[in-house]
């Protein structure tokens, strides 16, 4: 478990660097599966209508719900690894 969160935490400093940015599909990815890895499954109310880029983070985090903290952090490396 120590070594999954250590290697989490690497992909979110080298997700800060990577060499171009992602489209807008990835980032939602990486936002969703970063927040189901550090809070779990989304609670939180959708934003409203007039929130575009809120109810699009909200989509990508409820998404995958259900999925655990671990396999959502392991999801994490692999995709920030494949944008390396």
């Amino acid at each position: 478990m120590a070594d999954l969160k250590s290697q989490f935490e690497a992909a979110v400093a080298q997700s800060k660097n990577l060499s171009e940015r992602p489209d807008n599909a990835t980032l939602l990815k990486i936002y969703g599966l970063y927040k189901q890895a550090t809070s779990g499954d989304n609670a939180e109310k959708k934003p409203g209508f007039g929130d575009m880029v809120g109810r699009a983070k909200w989509d990508a985090w409820n998404g995958l719900k259900g999925t655990s903290n671990d396999d959502a952090m392991q999801q994490y490396i692999d995709l920030i690894a494949s944008l390396s």
